[in-house]
């Protein structure tokens, strides 16, 4: 049993990742293949309440029921973590803990949804290129308007193939997208000497922050806008986030 126990005792010290490669041991585990790959299953909707299925025979040597159990007890606790973690953060989203919040949406909003965040720009050409070349957004639709002396530039991540050909239709599905970015446009900005730019929101007075693009693997897409030349404001490593 001691001996066991000190099997057990090392096999806690590895990495889970390390646990689920499946060692080289085949003078304790060569009859029996599937060791690493015990099989569990949640029975119940109550996230505390779960059975664990042995993948050992219960006429196993005690040495494999010693880390059947040590599996089984690594099993719960991985399960009680991620359900405490769970608990805490719905305790943060609930009414009660933030005043104001009402959970029963009025009937009147029922076919709302966010359609669009709209950005002032300066000059199109430099706003086009960072939008479509290094975020990869297609222009959705553009609007001018010449009596007022402003163009819109609807983007967004829709596929091209899927935009309609007629430019009413072209217009209607624009405005039925979700998330797409409204770039404005006041004509003769591009050129004025004396047009310092908008105000971006991340410095005094601080307002508006930013909008979330998600991307598959962070590092590399900073890597990558690096070498297209874009200003950082922080990288992921930077320290602190400017808030």
């Amino acid at each position: 049993m001691a001996a066991a126990l000190s099997i057990a005792t090392a096999f806690s010290r590895l990495p889970l990742s390390r646990l689920c490669a499946r060692p080289a041991l085949p003078w304790l585990f060569s009859s029996y293949p599937s060791f690493f790959r015990p099989k569990a299953k949640v029975l119940t909707t109550n996230p505390l309440k779960w059975q664990y299925r042995s993948p050992f025979p219960l006429s196993y040597s005690p040495t494999v029921r010693v880390l059947d159990r040590f599996f089984n007890l690594l099993q719960n606790w991985n399960r009680l973590r991620s359900f405490s973690s769970m608990a805490a953060s719905e305790s943060k989203d609930s009414p009660a803990s933030n005043p104001g919040l009402h959970t029963s949406p009025d009937e009147a909003t029922k076919g709302y949804f966010m359609q669009q965040t709209m950005f002032r720009i300066k000059d199109p050409k430099v706003s086009l290129d960072f939008y479509s070349r290094v975020l990869g957004m297609n222009l959705l639709k553009r609007l001018d308007f010449p009596e007022m002396k402003f163009s819109l530039y609807f983007m967004g991540y829709e596929d091209p193939a899927c935009v309609p050909s007629d430019a009413v239709e072209r217009t209607v599905w624009a405005f039925s997208q979700k998330a797409t970015i409204e770039l404005t446009h006041n004509w003769g900005t591009e050129s004025d000497p004396e047009f310092k730019g908008y105000h971006n929101g991340n410095s005094d007075p601080r307002g508006f922050g930013h909008i979330g693009i998600t991307v598959d693997d962070t590092y590399k897409a900073c890597e990558r806008f690096e070498r297209l030349g874009v200003e950082f404001v922080k990288k992921p490593d930077d320290g602190e986030d400017p808030f």
